[in-house]
């Protein structure tokens, strides 16, 4: 595929492709989470307790709120980049307990999954370039 070998060349608008693209979807999934109040965060923070977190659901959940919509702007911006994908990297992990803990197997954890993979690669590759971080 020589036409395609070129790409290569683009790896840090790749990268900023991705940002923006992870960064956007989480910010429209976390903001309504962020906004919701304590009862709703009690209830997402539930979720801890497949992780072995019995305590202060009503935090969590609003930590949960706070890391994506706020982890999702500074991935957009590519700002403190390496500890926003380990945020939400451990946000997934407990999104997947979750989804096996109750019982909704591969197929309703598979989302998250893919996601936690996303994030623990870009933990290694950096933000590249286009980004406030750029090195």
């Amino acid at each position: 595929m020589a036409m395609l070998s070129n790409l290569g060349n683009y790896r840090n608008f790749g990268l900023l492709i991705i940002r923006v693209g992870l960064g956007v979807m989480f910010i429209l999934h976390g903001y309504p989470k962020l906004l919701s109040g304590p009862e709703k965060w009690a209830a997402i923070g539930s979720a801890t307790k497949y992780v072995g977190i019995h305590f202060l659901p009503a935090f969590w959940g609003l930590m949960s709120g706070c890391a994506e919509t706020f982890g999702g702007f500074l991935l957009v911006i590519g700002l403190a980049f390496r500890p926003v994908c380990l945020f939400l990297l451990i946000n997934l992990i407990v999104a997947t307990a979750m989804h096996f803990g109750t019982g909704g197997g591969l197929e309703q954890a598979a989302h998250a999954i893919e996601d936690a993979v996303v994030f623990a690669g870009l933990m290694f590759v950096g933000p590249g370039k286009y980004s406030v971080d750029k090195k």
